[in-house]
């Protein structure tokens, strides 16, 4: 499996233009219920599994669309294998699964189903996040809101051990590398984030539900 990424871009101007033809190529591809075209553009951008139309309203990812269309249980298995989430909403808030069901393709239903390996509350998990969004703001907020940037969703993490995910900040040069972690007062989010080209600028935080701590910095 390729490395686990958030992909946070939304706009196509944010990217350049090979990146954005393979993302238009690949939700056209998607859209259409063209799947061979769909893994033939994975085969060579594999970090693009959970991409979505650059400019697009709908954030719909190729899991997503499978869904929609009622592909077959195979199609829906490989892109799982491949790292689509299923745990991953759309603009509208709807997971793979439950576009599925509301478009009446049972035989989706089980293999579209999320089966979290870490089980942490929702309301918890929704404050961890919550905190990560500030801490992220507060180191790049003027490049989240540059590039109209989709911050990270918790709850795709929770469905595989280790949960280590990388999200890639355009203009950073660098990014966050985060995961869940359980200490001894419970459920956490380790993030580490530097700038490439900024020497000391790396910084570390714990994040819980109640706060977000600075523990580490100066190390990149």
């Amino acid at each position: 499996m390729p490395e686990r990424v958030w992909d946070g871009v939304t706009r196509c101007a944010t990217l350049s233009g090979w990146a954005a033809d393979a993302r238009h190529k690949l939700a056209d591809c998607a859209k259409r219920y063209d799947w061979t075209g769909v893994f033939a553009v994975l085969d060579d951008h594999p970090g693009m599994v959970n991409a979505s139309r650059p400019d697009g309203r709908s954030w719909y990812a190729p899991l997503h669309q499978a869904a929609h269309g009622g592909a077959t249980t195979d199609v829906v298995e490989r892109l799982v294998q491949l790292g689509s989430w299923r745990l991953l909403p759309a603009a509208d808030g709807q997971t793979p699964v439950e576009i599925a069901r509301r478009r009446g393709h049972s035989h989706l239903l089980d293999p579209l189903t999320p089966c979290p390996v870490i089980d942490i509350p929702d309301q918890e998990l929704t404050q961890i996040q919550r905190r990560f969004h500030e801490v992220i703001r507060g180191r790049v907020a003027d490049l989240v809101d540059e590039h109209h940037l989709r911050l990270p969703e918790l709850a795709v993490l929770t469905e595989s051990e280790p949960s280590a995910v990388w999200f890639a900040v355009p203009g950073m040069y660098g990014g966050f590398n985060f995961q869940l972690a359980r200490d001894r007062e419970g459920w956490c989010l380790k993030s580490q984030s530097w700038i490439r080209v900024v020497g000391g600028s790396g910084q570390e935080h714990t994040i819980t539900a109640q706060d977000a701590r600075l523990t580490a910095e100066g190390f990149v």
